[in-house]
């Protein structure tokens, strides 16, 4: 096979950003936050929608070259599942392609690039929030949060990232940038009788579906947030004569076009929050607290466990760097209570955090109050937080608690697999002693947290990938939670979405017919597999076994 020049991208392609060839990049970007480890070829950096263009049609044109090459579109690279790494190209948007173009009340936009951190200080300069940010809100960027739908930990009020997009600029796979909006049944129609590759995507696309509507209706899953597989039941509304590609686009994990702009819906600022904090000795009674818990409408719910309280402690020093001194003095003292538990052995099994947020500062310390006196003859300790540096504290220790696992246990990784399960709430009491009964067969040391109020929760085991039984361990256990979780009629990942680790269990979640339907979905859009391959279609066990991080 000859050799690809990737500097032909400039002399013949028009290309103007950056290309990165060298065994230090390669090695840099040959991982994400999964337990994945890839190298790529070569890393551009795009400086604009036409150099995306270029790289698109250089790869169409000497893909008869070499068959293995693609594009895989990657921001900051913290996806969980593989998502972000390839073998070929890596298609790196932070460097250029972050800027924030306009922030008004309704909407703001931005390029794929630009970490939400930075958006969100720019949203928030007009009270203004785009609410579905992850746990990794600090380090993520939006484009990896368009491609994984991400929910986070607002989602029981304001769902999912799918439904904060008010329009999308895709790149398809012949090169050229289009606007993706809702359509109503008359701009469907004008879009099908284009003479064109966007047209052929409307008439294919909407064949599928009318051909198919029965059956992709029934294998919508049955919970409040699934990042499983392509989102065929959300494009089409029956009801209004809606077609939306957007809800395609959305969570499709760069397989299907690379998204060059996001406009996203924005919603206000709550002026006051505060969280009831609820200590748990087991999760036998979550749900019933759960449903006690939900008719108050708190803004988010959730949980996290001993060892994540631990891990804080224990690290606690880690929070200087990012805090600075005086930041970090204040949080010290916040932690005393979690230290003395500690060394008294009395840590509770589960925190739940029960977060209510309005206009009113009395309203919601009321609000807190009778949820307190709600749930009290459970008998379970609860804390209303005295100050927004305390809230902070728990907020800080459930969104930290991956990174110091991955930071400080020697010898052994995280192995982030059965990260992202989700189950309607009503099924736990039955669900968890039968997830726990799994996990107890293969005595690994783990870390749970998570959306309780969607049932969604993140396990991450320990494991020494070095080990010649790890492959085995991680296809045998994902098998048997996937199987309780299909029982339950849960989904697979609620927020985090396929990438290589899940892409073969969909057969699995969605049997051999719906599965088809997603091979059919991808070829419309991307014949020549181009498009990050081996994510949501393709994906083989063996891929999992063979790409392992040693």
């Amino acid at each position: 096979m000859d050799k690809i020049d990737f500097h032909k991208l400039t002399t013949d392609f028009g290309f103007e950003g950056d290309i990165d060839e060298t065994d230090e990049s390669r090695a840099a970007y040959s991982h994400d936050a999964s337990l994945f480890q890839i190298f790529p070829k070569v890393i551009v950096f795009p400086k604009n929608s036409s150099d995306v263009g270029a790289v698109v049609r250089f790869v169409n044109q000497y893909k008869k070259i070499d068959p293995t090459l693609s594009i895989t579109p990657r921001s900051a690279g913290t996806d969980m599942t593989g998502g972000a790494i390839g073998s070929s190209i890596i298609m790196d948007f932070t460097k250029y392609l972050y800027t924030i173009k306009k922030v008004t009340p309704e909407f703001a936009i931005v390029e794929p690039g630009c970490y939400y951190r930075d958006f969100d200080t720019a949203t928030r300069g007009i009270d203004r929030i785009m609410p579905t940010y992850t746990a990794s809100r600090d380090i993520c960027a939006v484009g990896g949060m368009v491609a994984n739908n991400s929910g986070g930990e607002k989602s029981i009020k304001y769902g999912k990232t799918e439904n904060w997009i008010k329009e999308l600029k895709v790149i398809f796979s012949d090169g050229e940038e289009y606007i993706v909006r809702p359509l109503t049944s008359v701009e469907l129609d004008a879009k099908a009788n284009q003479y064109d590759f966007e047209g052929e995507i409307y008439r294919k696309l909407w064949k599928l579906i009318h051909q198919n509507y029965d059956e992709i209706m029934s294998a919508k899953p049955q919970v409040s947030k699934n990042s499983a597989g392509y989102y065929l039941w959300n494009v089409y509304d029956q009801a209004t004569g809606m077609f939306d590609l957007c809800r395609l686009i959305v969570g499709s994990q760069g397989t299907l076009g690379i998204v060059t702009e996001i406009t996203f819906k924005l919603a206000p600022v709550e002026k006051y929050s505060n969280i009831l904090a609820v200590f748990l000795p087991s999760i036998d009674h979550a749900s019933q607290l759960v449903n006690e818990i939900l008719p108050f409408k708190p803004e988010s719910l959730e949980t996290y466990d001993d060892y994540s309280m631990k891990l804080a402690v224990k690290f606690f020093f880690d929070f200087y760097k990012r805090l600075g001194l005086w930041k970090f003095i204040k949080l010290g003292f916040q932690f005393l209570p979690e230290a003395l538990m500690m060394v008294r052995g009395g840590m509770p099994k589960l925190i739940l955090m029960v977060e209510c947020s309005g206009s009113d500062e009395n309203e919601i310390h009321n609000r807190l109050e009778q949820i307190a006196a709600k749930i009290a003859h459970f008998g379970y300790k609860a804390h209303i937080a005295k100050s927004q540096a305390e809230a902070d504290k728990y907020w800080r220790i459930r969104r930290e608690s991956f990174n110091l696992l991955r930071k400080h246990v020697h010898g052994m990784k995280t192995a982030p697999f059965i990260d992202d399960i989700i189950v309607n709430p009503e099924y736990l009491p039955d669900f968890m002693p039968q997830l726990q009964e799994i996990l107890d067969e293969y005595k690994l040391v783990y870390t749970i947290a998570g959306h309780l109020g969607n049932g969604n929760f993140h396990i991450i085991p320990l494991m020494d990938l070095k080990s010649p039984y790890s492959g085995d361990i991680i296809l045998e256990l994902s098998h048997k939670v996937y199987d309780l979780v299909l029982k339950y009629h849960g989904s697979i990942t609620a927020e985090h979405n396929d990438g290589i680790i899940r892409t073969p269990y969909l057969t699995q979640m969605y049997g051999p017919t719906i599965y088809e339907l997603f091979k059919e979905t991808k070829t419309i859009f991307d014949p020549n597999n181009i498009f990050n391959p081996g994510k949501k279609v393709g994906g083989t066990f063996e891929d999992i076994k063979n790409n392992l991080a040693k």
